[in-house]
């Protein structure tokens, strides 16, 4: 069983930055991909960063890249998000997901576990 949780999240401005953080306190992740998925208000939930268990191989979609970055530490029972140039529309509850897996798939619906989801809001 695993279990993740999240934190790091807050409002912050507009071009601001934020760190979001997953820990499986229970177990190790190290032979599990690992995801961050958000849920904007009133939409469905959509893929943001993966990261894949093996080589560390990451996938962003393409409304993140070049500001997000998924990264885990070298015990592999932590995962990062960092998030760059925030804009109003990255508003949504953040969530982190783990199959055990070294496929690296960044869909919702192939991920097993998930935490309770921390909130992000950027507003002025």
């Amino acid at each position: 069983q695993v279990h993740l949780v999240e934190s790091g999240g807050g409002l912050v401005q507009p071009g601001g930055s934020l760190r979001l953080s997953c820990v499986s306190f229970e177990s190790s992740l190290a032979y599990y991909d690992v995801g961050w998925f958000r849920q904007p208000p009133g939409k469905e939930r959509e893929a943001v960063s993966c990261i894949s268990s093996t080589d560390g191989t990451t996938t962003n979609a393409d409304y993140v890249k070049g500001r997000f970055t998924v990264s885990r530490d070298s015990a592999k029972s932590t995962v990062y998000l960092q998030m760059n140039s925030l804009k109003p529309e990255d508003t949504a509850v953040y969530y982190c997901a783990a199959v055990k897996s070294d496929y690296g798939y960044c869909a919702p619906y192939m991920y097993t576990y998930w935490g309770q989801g921390t909130q992000v809001t950027v507003s002025t």
